[in-house]
């Protein structure tokens, strides 16, 4: 440091502090002992100062906020020589001082947050300038004396940090980093105080660039997340949800270990929600329905609050973390019951908004013990969310446009009847065929009606109704058989065998329509070219209505499994699983000596409710 200018006021301060101490120097004298402190001991303590400050930059970004921030406190604690740091943050929405980590641990009995209002954490903030605390028994400010006394701490600094946003959507983060000594009564230089703010200012470049490495990163699962989903769009057979969940669950790894996730829709009256689609799908009762009074769901649906972070659940508008089920107070006792056979440790909901109002949401079970998440994994779940909003529309789309044939083919087909016999004017002696055609095509182009306005989001599939199994069955038959003459299949013989009547059954009919109409199509389909049989049955066994469809054919044990599991080579199959689940159902599949049965069960509903539909 050759080029080190003694600065008058310099020199006159060191001969006035050497004076005091009874030590008196000459001009010349106070120049040499000016340069030795700038050419050796400055020299080494800018050194020491800026390796220091190098450390702290290199805090691996890869680290939680919180770590990086113990990190410092680690780095600024060893370099001042004290015993302790701690840091907390400003919440502003409990306008409290959170406690954000500490080095070393957290000493026993550390309060997880104090006041805004009149604490040195508080005070910090407000006025963003260093606060010295020579002797922690005299200082007002600090309420709980006894625990640091007991740990033999006595003094105190603390300095601001503030990190800054980085983007429109974020707020500035507002703290403190409190360090710790042991000297009673002692006197705090400028220069403490200085390095410490440096330190603090240092270390937002290491959040900074934790903040721009998540951000790549999160772009990087989004574009994953798409990808997936496009590539399931450019398949022939179109996108179904159990595939989405399949492909895109991995992705989530780095954030959840999920065990199970599911998706949830509010109905329009907002008192019911229905479970969509899940994964495992095996795990889940598609299709089954909750009431919206349930506390867990009510949080999410109705962001009812409060928001904040309490002692078994963390609960905010983005998201509701349950980090202890057992204990939850927003889950119901059997609910709680079954996450502890499933050894579920963390729950997480996250609700899915369209036009400002949550429509959806999404649930996520992990055996991990998940204490918080950062908005950047929140953002990556809740953009997977509203992709699975889009891919349950398009699976819905997907099955609505493969379920528009036989209503078509049918309408068509009758149309075509009642022409002929206008044509060949058979008219009014063939009256009663002309009516039952007419009364055909308007139930089929009526449906065809009511699936279309579905693809626009407007249809409300009508009403659950009581109706009669072995009713609806006879109805498809003829609809099929009609789809038969349509494909000129001439060679199928078609056979009723024993049809118990007032099988009765509650769904929706347009439901169990499409779950026939799609086994009557895959079994026709099934025939082989040369021929064969369909045959129908239907009866009462215990508390299950029963309809089977059997056709000449045979299928391997292999594509039975498949078909249970939804996994046929069209989108027939699909949807009739899912269907029958929604109507909670179920499905068994027999295959042997060259013929194959489908075989559909639903609950038999009781007597009082035993009431022919009008449809």
């Amino acid at each position: 440091m050759n080029d080190f200018k003694v600065d008058q006021k310099f020199l006159d301060s060191i001969i006035a502090c050497l004076k005091e101490k009874g030590s008196s120097l000459s001009s010349e004298e106070a120049v040499t002992i000016a340069h030795v402190i700038g050419e050796e001991i400055l020299d080494r303590y800018v050194d020491r100062l800026i390796s220091q400050a190098e450390t702290i930059l290199e805090i691996n970004p890869a680290l939680e906020e919180q770590e990086i921030l113990e990190a410092l406190a680690q780095k600024v604690v060893e370099y001042l020589g004290a015993i302790a740091a701690s840091i907390r943050i400003y919440d502003p929405g409990r306008e409290e001082m959170v406690s954000f980590g500490s080095y070393p641990g957290i000493p026993e009995g550390r309060e997880e947050a104090i006041p805004f209002e009149d604490t040195i954490a508080g005070e910090v903030v407000k006025t963003r300038r260093s606060y010295f605390v020579p002797n922690i028994l005299n200082e007002e400010r600090y309420k709980d004396k006894e625990k640091v006394w007991r740990h033999g701490i006595h003094s105190m600094l603390a300095v601001p940090i503030s990190i800054p946003r980085f983007s429109l959507r974020d707020v500035d983060t507002e703290g403190v980093l409190q360090i710790y000594y042991r000297e009673e009564d002692k006197v705090f230089t400028p220069l403490e105080a200085k390095t410490a703010e440096m330190f603090s200012r240092r270390v937002s470049y290491v959040i900074a660039r934790k903040r721009i490495v998540d951000l790549q990163k999160l772009n990087m699962t989004k574009d994953k997340i798409v990808e997936q989903i496009f590539q399931k769009l450019g398949r022939r057979e179109g996108i179904k949800m159990k595939e989405v969940f399949n492909i895109v669950i991995p992705e989530l790894v780095d954030i959840m270990r999920i065990q199970r996730c599911a998706l949830f829709s509010v109905s329009e009256d907002r008192t019911h929600v229905v479970l969509e689609a899940g994964f495992p799908e095996r795990l889940h009762g598609i299709g089954k329905v909750f009431d919206v009074k349930v506390p867990y769901i009510d949080a999410v649906v109705n962001q009812t609050g409060p928001f904040g972070a309490f002692a078994n659940e963390k609960i905010y508008p983005a998201y509701i973390l349950i980090a202890n089920p057992r204990e939850s107070c927003l889950l119901p006792p059997d609910l709680q019951r079954f996450l502890e056979t499933q050894q579920i440790n963390s729950v997480l909901y996250i609700p899915l908004r369209v036009n400002h109002v949550v429509k959806y949401f999404l649930v996520f079970d992990a055996q991990a013990q998940h204490e918080r998440f950062t908005d950047e994994q929140i953002e990556i779940l809740t953009f997977f969310g509203k992709e699975l909003m889009k891919g349950l529309r398009l699976e819905k789309m997907d099955d609505i446009l493969h379920d528009f044939k036989n209503p078509a083919i049918a309408a068509a087909g009758f149309a075509k009847r009642v022409l002929k016999i206008l044509e060949n004017g058979e008219y009014p002696s063939k009256a009663e065929k002309v009516h039952q055609a007419l009364d055909i095509i308007l139930k089929e182009t009526t449906r065809i009606q009511g699936l279309a306005l579905t693809l626009h989001m407007e249809s409300k599939e009508g009403r659950e109704q009581v109706i009669d199994l072995t009713e609806k069955l006879k109805d498809r038959f003829l609809i099929n058989e009609e789809a038969i003459q349509e494909l000129m299949r001439e060679n199928i013989r078609l056979v009723k065998e024993d049809l118990e009547p007032s099988l009765w059954i509650r769904c929706f009919p347009v439901h169990i329509e499409r779950v026939l109409d799609n086994l009557f199509n895959n079994a026709t389909k099934a025939i082989p070219e040369e021929g064969g049989r369909l045959s129908v049955r239907s009866y009462r066994k215990d508390s299950w209505a029963v309809a089977e469809i059997t056709n000449t054919g045979q299928i391997s044990e292999e594509d039975r499994d498949r078909y249970l599991l939804g996994d046929g080579k069209g989108r027939g199959i699909h949807i009739t699983t899912r269907l029958v689940k929604w109507m909670a159902g179920k499905m068994e599949v027999e295959s042997g000596e060259g013929q194959t049965t489908f075989r559909v069960m639903f609950p038999i509903v009781g007597g009082e409710e035993t009431t022919p539909s009008p449809m």
